[in-house]
């Protein structure tokens, strides 16, 4: 007769809280907290990368297919540029798009080291980035890359995630809705017992020393942020405006309510959108362009090669208005449709804009509470830092992150349609499964994580 087969619990027993330790403990077994940034421009002098802007015709391995005008790479693999339409209610348009349909793994390897989890991460070049080097998670890399589309070497730790031993999250979570079409990376952390070579540009660091290194401008790169905020930690929440019924309900009423159709074209035909020898930008020169890189002396799986970029005209500012209801934080969620996203919206921050657009002319679509956080007085203001976003696809992508302590009189307890109070541990449920929460919202639920920003502190009972 066979054995009867063994039921497991339905839940990582214990994971949240060990996970909740890490992030209180802020100097680990390895490199202190205050070290790493001095670590990283050491790594950067260690094998320094030149990024130089170059006209499209130098684009090596890439060009402009004659009968679409979309911007490909000759292998068919990596990304491309294409166009698409978006239709809403009240308006559409078009734009150039990234269309990368593989699944990247975004992964992180955690080990226990004197009863707390550390986090292997890694001193990252990315040509986007404003000063190259950033910690990014253990593995980070397209399909294309770790099947070595590009001819270079094998992605270091790649065998810890393809043969996994005791897995922490993994979720599939989408990327930025605005600049690229459906895309999504696998988040994943995963634990290791037995011994890890750690290579020069790795070091082992907690939850609470990255929450340290979250309040420092470009240190911890956005790979790693997405992961983190996928992480499910603890919570001493028990009630919320909103039960948990009520807020997926809540949402799912929005993403119903929410119309909009999105169609991908060939990139010659965009309407608004201009193309010479050096980008591809609209007409006004708003939002976005496409620009072209050169790399060279890269500390990569290649040393060296050219890619086109997205460039946004100026830097974002992306923040939460958070409140207490009953003694219980919660933060202002916005259901946020983008052209690009798989599922019409996902929540987003109270916040999400380039307030660049808005000065010539002035735009008819200001976003909702932007003044709020561009004037958030000091004593409000719980956490501030800049970030870049993804600097394998966007040049000097920043953005301002807040979250600001709001009151009735900025942020009503019933706020326009759209937007929703809920706690963060209500967030950090979402993140645990995909296409609920958007890539800028996660990064705000890392800093909470990591309690970079702990607004928990002043309302435990």
């Amino acid at each position: 007769m066979n054995a009867r087969p063994a039921l497991r619990p339905r839940s990582g027993a214990g994971v949240a809280e060990r996970l909740a330790r890490s992030a209180a403990v802020t100097e680990g077994i390895g490199m202190a907290t205050r070290d790493v940034p001095d670590w990283l421009a050491a790594r950067t002098r260690a094998r320094p990368a030149r990024v130089r802007r170059i006209p499209f015709a130098e684009l090596d391995g890439w060009s402009f297919a004659d009968d679409t005008g979309d911007l490909r790479h000759h292998s068919g693999r990596f990304f491309s540029v294409e166009g698409l339409h978006v239709v809403r209610p009240d308006e559409e348009w078009q734009q150039p798009i990234i269309m990368q349909p593989e699944i990247g793994i975004l992964g992180i390897l955690a080990k226990e080291f004197d009863g707390t989890l550390h986090f292997l991460m890694q001193a990252k070049m990315e040509p986007g980035n404003p000063n190259l080097v950033q910690l990014s998670p253990t593995v980070q890399a397209t399909r294309s890359n770790y099947t070595k589309a590009h001819g270079g070497a094998q992605v270091k730790y790649l065998e810890y995630f393809l043969h996994r031993d005791r897995v922490l999250t993994d979720v599939l979570q989408s990327e930025h809705g605005a600049w690229f079409f459906r895309k999504r990376n696998r988040n994943m952390i995963v634990e290791v017992d037995g011994d890890v070579p750690v290579d020069d540009d790795f070091r082992w660091l907690t939850l609470g020393q990255l929450g340290a290194l979250l309040n420092k401008d470009n240190v911890v790169n956005m790979d790693a942020r997405t992961v983190l905020a996928s992480a499910s930690m603890t919570r001493p929440e028990r009630r919320a405006r909103l039960s948990d019924t009520d807020l997926l309900s809540w949402f799912t009423g929005e993403r119903a309510r929410l119309d909009v159709r999105a169609r991908r074209m060939p990139l010659r035909q965009v309407s608004g959108w201009r193309r010479d020898a050096h980008s591809i930008h609209r007409a006004d020169h708003r939002d976005f362009r496409v620009v072209a890189v050169g790399v060279e002396g890269a500390a990569r799986e290649v040393s060296g090669w050219t890619q086109p970029l997205f460039e946004p005209v100026g830097p974002g500012v992306v923040g939460f208005a958070y409140r207490t209801f009953g003694g219980i934080p919660h933060v202002l969620a916005h259901a946020r449709a983008e052209g690009g996203l798989l599922d019409t919206a996902e929540l987003g921050p109270t916040v999400q804009h380039i307030p660049v657009n808005d000065n010539d002319p002035p735009t008819v679509h200001r976003s909702h509470f932007l003044d709020l956080m561009l004037d958030a007085p000091p004593d409000r203001t719980r956490y501030a830092a800049v970030h870049s976003e993804e600097g394998g696809r966007f040049l000097n992508a920043e953005s301002r992150y807040l979250i600001v302590e709001t009151d009735e009189s900025t942020t009503p307890a019933q706020p326009p349609p759209g937007y929703h109070w809920i706690t963060p541990g209500q967030l950090n449920w979402l993140a645990g499964h995909s296409h609920y929460v958007n890539v800028q919202a996660r990064t705000l639920l890392a800093v909470l994580n990591t309690r970079a920003a702990d607004i928990d502190h002043e309302h435990r009972p």
